[in-house]
C-alpha cells in the first residue's frame, strides 16, 4: 500500500534554538540570541564568526583586529615552517641509527603542525570575510 511517502507514527525532530516543549508538542521560545548569517560571496565588515563560534564577537573593531593579526600570524608561521632548514633532510641521511630516527620524527611533528595551521588559516578564510582574505594573503 502507498501512502505517499508519508511516514506515519513518526514525530518530528525538536526544533533548533532551544525553547519550551510542553505535552501538545508546540514551542515558547524562551531565548533570545543573535545569529548571524552564513555569507557565500566576500564582504566587508568587522561582524565576522573566525574559527570559532562567537569570535571576535558583535561591534568589537579591537578584538576583529586582534583577529586579523592571529590570522596573519598563523599564515606566517605556515609559510616559515614551509621554508625553514631546521632539521634539512641531508642531515638526516648522513646520520646512522637512533640520531637519523630522531630526526625523522622530529621532521613528521614539524609537518603535521605545518599542516594543522594551514587548515586553521584556511577555515578562517572559510569566514569569507575580505579582511581575513587579505591579511591570509599578506601572511602567505
Amino acid at each position: 500500500m502507498n501512502d505517499g511517502g508519508h511516514m506515519h507514527g513518526m514525530a518530528a525532530p525538536p526544533p533548533l534554538g532551544g525553547g519550551n516543549y510542553s505535552s501538545n508538542g508546540t514551542t515558547t521560545m524562551t531565548m533570545h540570541r543573535r545569529h548571524m548569517m552564513m555569507h557565500m560571496t566576500f564582504f566587508w565588515g568587522k561582524n565576522a564568526e573566525i574559527l570559532f563560534n562567537g569570535w571576535p564577537g558583535y561591534d568589537h573593531l579591537g578584538m576583529y583586529v586582534l583577529a586579523l593579526a592571529v590570522v596573519f600570524s598563523l599564515a606566517l608561521a605556515v609559510e616559515w615552517l614551509s621554508h625553514c632548514n631546521i632539521l634539512r633532510p641531508e642531515t638526516a641521511s648522513s646520520r646512522r641509527g637512533s640520531a637519523a630516527a630522531a630526526i625523522g620524527v622530529m621532521q613528521t611533528v614539524l609537518y603535521a603542525v605545518r599542516i594543522g595551521l594551514a587548515y586553521l588559516v584556511m577555515l578562517a578564510v572559510m569566514s569569507f570575510n575580505a579582511g581575513v582574505f587579505l591579511v591570509a594573503i599578506a601572511g602567505h
